[in-house]
């Protein structure tokens, strides 16, 4: 097996190489030592986000657009659809007001998922809907 090692990688014409595809199946070297098959494109985050109370982004990957939709409850929008609703997401919020807890729940209309959008929903420790200091979600499966 051959290594190659590199700072950049380039074009086959010398310009700057934009695009490295890495196939589904693509086998890589472990901390162990030993290769094996693994999924990258899987792997990979497809949509993130964390924003304030005001509903603006601090920071994002794949978001468009957060709308305050009431108390405690906000519809966050991708710029690159899910391909099917099967994705899987996780959403926190940020409590820092005395000692109270709660819950974040990620959902949608009706309770359900979209590919374009999802729903944040926040409850405080009395499972009354509370606006978070701050929130953030990060979603995985695979992009339409």
């Amino acid at each position: 097996m051959s290594n190659v090692n590199a700072n950049t990688i380039r074009a086959a014409d010398g310009s700057l190489g934009t695009d490295i595809r890495v196939k589904n199946t693509s086998v890589y070297e472990s901390d162990g030592g030993t290769s094996v098959t693994q999924n990258l494109v899987q792997g990979i985050a497809k949509q993130w986000v964390k924003f304030a109370p005001d509903a603006v982004a601090d920071d994002s990957l794949n978001n468009s657009s957060i709308t305050d939709t009431a108390a405690g409850k906000f519809t966050v929008t991708r710029t690159n659809n899910m391909s099917n609703v099967n994705y899987v997401g996780q959403v926190n919020g940020d409590w820092t007001h005395g000692t109270d807890s709660g819950l974040a729940i990620c959902t949608g209309d009706n309770n359900t998922l979209t590919t374009s959008a999802y729903g944040c929903i926040f409850y405080n420790s009395s499972f009354a809907l509370y606006d978070v200091d701050g929130m953030a979600a990060l979603f995985h499966g695979d992009l339409a």
